[in-house]
């Protein structure tokens, strides 16, 4: 943990934060701080998104239209985000009028892949061997030293798959539509053994604290099932977490980092991804540990001291609510069937279009350890 530099300018509850970003990463934090006694204005593009049905008032317009961005700003106390592809103008606009966590700078470093690994391999942090692409013959240099397949990924915007492809030859690398977007990134393909992430907070006063490892499991590039205590060893957890830990030094991050790993064998860990917010796999911190990863965000970018991260239970698991679950006339399931397994939490995030792939919610299930935690989530689920 860093030693905690004296701040003066804490960011006490009954003052107003702002949320850039009005999706379900919002509406936790929101219900978080508002818990905590803060007051949250969101700023987003409509009024029905999942934050502005929760916050305490909703500032709707275009995100690079400088009067509502400053209509908006002068809100607020502190101002934070829920999303890695909120424009940075648009953040560093902001920061004009309030502390503005994370900054326009981390924004810039982690919209964009290449500059990303980039980043961090000039760090001296480990991370998929990768290259910018913009053609197939670039994709076939790549792949003669390092071999084929090669996951290819447009080096901004997409997640959960999107602008993603695997490329198994140099007919996969001719089918990419390279025009769609402006610079591509190629990656190898990691045989990894697992996928685990760590949220760590990095605050205002410079104090640090991860939360222990999750494990991931993914289907169609989706998540779907977190877990935790994670299977890694113990000193792959070490290695997991300090790793995290530099990198949010490396961003001078203030705010909650998510820091995606493949876990390739016993010593070696890379960074796949990192994302400067609350992150899908952490919300089972909720149920799971002494202070959400919502809470602990909260606190972070206002100052306080970071709460314990230790797991209250033996387990934990979170199983995501896809859109699929939802009838073809959008007929939501039976929820009562779900929480009427013992120590399962319903989370629904107040989407009303349902569609194929689109996240609507989660539910959390704790028990004595990690196996019975993931199989009584699953249960909850398979009962819908």
């Amino acid at each position: 943990m860093s030693a905690l530099k004296s701040n003066d300018s804490m960011v006490m509850p009954g003052a107003t934060i702002g949320m850039v970003g009005g999706g379900q990463l919002g509406r936790m934090f929101a219900i978080a701080a508002m818990q905590m006694g803060y007051d949250v204005v969101i700023f987003c593009g409509s009024a029905d998104e999942p934050a502005g049905q929760v916050a305490t008032r909703t500032v709707v317009g275009d995100l690079l239209d400088h009067a509502v961005v400053s209509k908006f700003a002068k809100q607020c106390q502190v101002i934070t985000l829920e999303f890695e592809n909120i424009p940075a103008e648009t953040i560093r606009w902001c920061s004009e009028f309030a502390p503005t966590y994370p900054s326009h700078h981390v924004l810039a470093t982690a919209q964009d892949r290449l500059v990303e690994k980039t980043t961090f391999r000039d760090a001296g942090l480990a991370v998929t061997p990768y290259a910018a692409v913009d053609s197939a013959a670039g994709v076939g240099e790549f792949a003669e030293q390092h071999g084929w397949p090669v996951i290819v990924k447009t080096a901004r915007s997409g997640y959960d798959g999107k602008g993603q492809h695997r490329l198994d030859g140099p007919s996969d690398a001719e089918a990419v539509p390279w025009e769609s977007a402006d610079s591509w990134i190629a990656e190898k393909w990691i045989p990894f053994e697992r996928e685990a992430s760590v949220v760590v907070a990095r605050s205002t006063r410079g104090e640090v604290r991860c939360f222990p490892p999750f494990e991931n499991d993914h289907r169609n590039h989706i998540l779907d099932v977190s877990f935790c205590p994670s299977t890694l060893s113990p000193a792959q957890q070490q290695l997991a977490t300090t790793i995290a830990t530099r990198a949010a030094d490396v961003l001078q991050l203030v705010g909650v980092l998510c820091v995606e790993f493949f876990v390739v064998d016993a010593e070696t860990i890379l960074i796949n991804e990192v994302a400067p917010r609350p992150h899908n796999s952490g919300h089972l911190t909720i149920e799971a540990c002494h202070t959400s990863q919502f809470e602990q965000h909260v606190r972070a970018v206002c100052g306080l001291p970071l709460g314990s991260t230790e797991l209250r239970v033996g387990g934990a698991a979170m199983a995501n609510l896809l859109g699929d679950l939802w009838g073809s006339q959008g007929q939501p399931p039976c929820w009562d069937r779900a929480v009427a397994v013992p120590s399962v939490s319903l989370h629904l995030y107040g989407k009303s279009d349902a569609k194929v792939g689109r996240k609507m919610g989660h539910l959390t299930a704790t028990a004595d350890s990690a196996a019975a935690a993931v199989a009584t989530v699953q249960q909850a689920r398979e009962t819908l």
